[in-house]
């Protein structure tokens, strides 16, 4: 199995956390995006990461690699095949992340590219989305579940992002269980681990 991934971008960290937790087997292969290698393209055109080729299929995918390895082993059931209606609200909240947030995380993190607007205006416009996760994160330890899910996992690399464009606004923002549950994540040793260089 052989996943071409580049360590920072969002997608490919999740499609690691995915493999990792599920003790797949894989051989992580780091690739220049400015400098593509053949092999990559010959199995997705696109030449986007992360991709996987494992068991003679090709996933490009994101959420699909972390299906597939969730599907091979999930001892913490990320999946939440015990609680089928909060599976059902996983997909909907990435859903929103992977459509509505990585477009504000992009207008925010690159403000000048967008001068419309302020980089503070394009944080407030995520706000909206800020609260609703401290909210959610105010009952339970993760968002669906007292132990990680799939949501979880897929949501993490975008706020990583977010919360990264200006540290210090979000060390002091009225987010402190948004906060909390990013912090864990990142001191977490799965985290670590697919973060290694």
């Amino acid at each position: 199995m052989i996943l071409y991934s580049f360590r920072r971008c969002p997608w490919a960290m999740r499609a690691r956390l995915a493999l990792r937790y599920s003790e797949c087997p894989v051989e992580i292969r780091e690739v220049s995006l400015k400098a593509k290698p053949a092999e990559l393209l010959a199995l997705s055109p696109k030449g986007t990461v992360p991709v996987l080729s494992a068991d003679e299929q090709v996933l490009d995918e994101s959420l699909d690699i972390m299906r597939w390895a969730l599907a091979r082993h999930d001892p913490q059931d990320w999946l939440l095949r015990a609680a089928p209606e909060a599976a059902q609200g996983a997909d909907a909240l990435i859903a929103r992340n992977d459509r509505d947030f990585k477009v504000q995380v992009n207008l925010y993190k690159y403000a000048e590219r967008y001068p419309e607007h302020s980089r503070e205006y394009y944080r407030a416009q995520a706000e909206v989305w800020l609260a609703e996760l401290d909210e959610r994160l105010a009952h339970r330890a993760y968002l669906f579940a007292d132990h990680p899910s799939l949501a979880d996992a897929a949501l993490l690399p975008l706020m990583r992002q977010f919360a990264g464009v200006e540290p210090d606004w979000f060390a002091s923002a009225p987010y402190p269980h948004l906060r909390g549950w990013l912090q864990g994540w990142l001191e977490s040793a799965l985290f670590k681990a697919v973060m290694a260089r």
